[in-house]
């Protein structure tokens, strides 16, 4: 039975210092004040209310986040054609097509009707809106440019978007080889190997090495398959609890890191998400060390979002950026290049947005490269083990026979 969701009403204070208030949908205090927290607000006081089952509906998936992109796009364009907020939400309604999605956002055009900015009702979901989303809303009403604000929000959006779907594009193939090559394997061990056993029944001592090796696998494979699938099974859920502890997953994602192919290409991906994130945030008006640790946000790796709030810290304090952000070690030279010539020049959010879009080109090419060399790999190793396979059984046959005529 799904967990019923309350409405909190909360007050607290912004990343600017300044007094909010308002209702957040979460399944227990607690998550209510993590996830005000998660939006850059420091809640004072949180105060369960109704249940609200409407809006705990609304799940943030792929197709979710493509939605709420579009709507965000739309509602930039009705802005900057001259429509007043209210009307532009509800013309922005007619396009969503999840009836999850379009109650959760008919809410929020309430909201804004009777008064409440736009950048808190984005502040109060952040299941469905990131942090980056309330920030440049925020900006954008402070500065009256909210159209402008949101369609660089949703550029931002959509890049990031396609950036997912470009690494899920370049790994399906490697990944549908890796399946058709495990069934290959099992089926040449369940069916193939099992023919040619009886040929051999009370000569195992007299066979190679190898043949007896991979009759014994098939026989494993035949007699446990299914308490091997209990331990895959169980190895998995092991690791994910693993890997749900904090430190478990920082050393985790610090030695992915300095995996070959595969740390550069995380490198890559999460420097171009936090480079557009924060160039968006700086271009839309935010303060960089509020733009900076929201922007460390968008960063999907533990060890790095860490250093990027370490940085963001050093900031409130004084210090500058590119050079705490060259002395963590996680962003290529090539990058650090860029901070520093944006810092310098006074240009950083145009720099870093710049940044983004070399990087995803370099990404394209590091993922075509990294296909280009696990395809062939794959499929070398693919025709190893049905060589050694074959090889076995034939090894088989031939010695049994020369064994038969002398």
């Amino acid at each position: 039975m799904a967990e019923a969701v309350l409405a909190f009403r909360y007050r607290g204070t912004d990343s600017h210092g300044k007094r909010v208030s308002g209702q957040i949908d979460a399944a227990s205090r607690d998550e209510a004040v993590r996830r005000l927290r998660q939006s850059a607000i420091v809640p004072i006081d949180v105060t369960p209310g109704a249940a609200a089952q409407a809006t705990g509906a609304v799940r943030r998936t792929a197709k979710t986040r493509t939605a709420i992109t579009r709507s965000i796009g739309e509602l930039a364009v009705l802005l900057n054609a001259g429509i007043a907020l209210e009307r532009a939400m509800a013309l922005m309604l007619d396009s969503v097509e999840d009836a999850a999605l379009r109650g959760e956002l008919g809410r929020m055009q309430q909201a804004v009707k009777e008064g409440a900015p736009l950048s808190r009702s984005f502040a109060e979901r952040p299941g469905l809106f990131s942090p980056m989303a309330a920030a440049m809303a925020e900006a954008g009403e402070a500065d009256g440019q909210l159209g402008a604000s949101l369609e660089r929000l949703a550029d931002a959006l959509q890049r990031d978007d396609d950036l997912r779907g470009m690494i899920v594009t370049a790994m399906i193939y490697p990944l549908i080889l890796v399946v058709l090559s495990v069934a290959v394997i099992a089926m040449m061990l369940l069916f193939v190997v099992p023919q040619f056993e009886s040929l051999f029944a009370g000569a195992e001592d007299r066979l190679p090495a190898a043949s007896v090796l991979i009759m014994q696998a098939s026989q494993a494979l035949r007699a446990g398959w299914w308490w091997m699938l209990l331990v895959l099974g169980g190895a998995v859920l092991a690791a994910r609890q693993i890997l749900s502890q904090p430190q478990a997953r920082a050393a985790s994602d610090r030695w992915i890191l300095t995996v070959p192919q595969i740390g550069t290409l995380v490198r890559s991906a999460e420097t171009a998400r936090f480079a557009r994130t924060l160039g968006v945030l700086v271009e839309g008006g935010v303060p960089l060390p509020s733009a900076t640790l929201l922007a460390g946000r968008a960063i999907g790796n533990s060890h790095m979002a860490a250093a990027v709030r370490a940085v963001a810290s050093g900031m409130k304090e004084g210090a500058g950026l590119t050079t705490p952000l060259a002395a963590a070690n996680i962003f290529p030279k090539k990058a650090i290049g860029f901070f520093r010539t944006g810092e310098e020049a006074s240009e950083l959010g145009p720099m870093l947005i710049r940044l983004a879009d070399v990087l995803d080109r370099d990404l394209k090419i590091q993922l075509q490269r990294l296909v280009g060399l696990l395809t062939p790999a794959i499929t070398v190793i693919l025709g190893a083990v049905v060589a050694t396979i074959i090889a076995a059984i034939m090894a088989a046959i031939l010695g049994f026979n020369d064994l038969a005529l002398v």
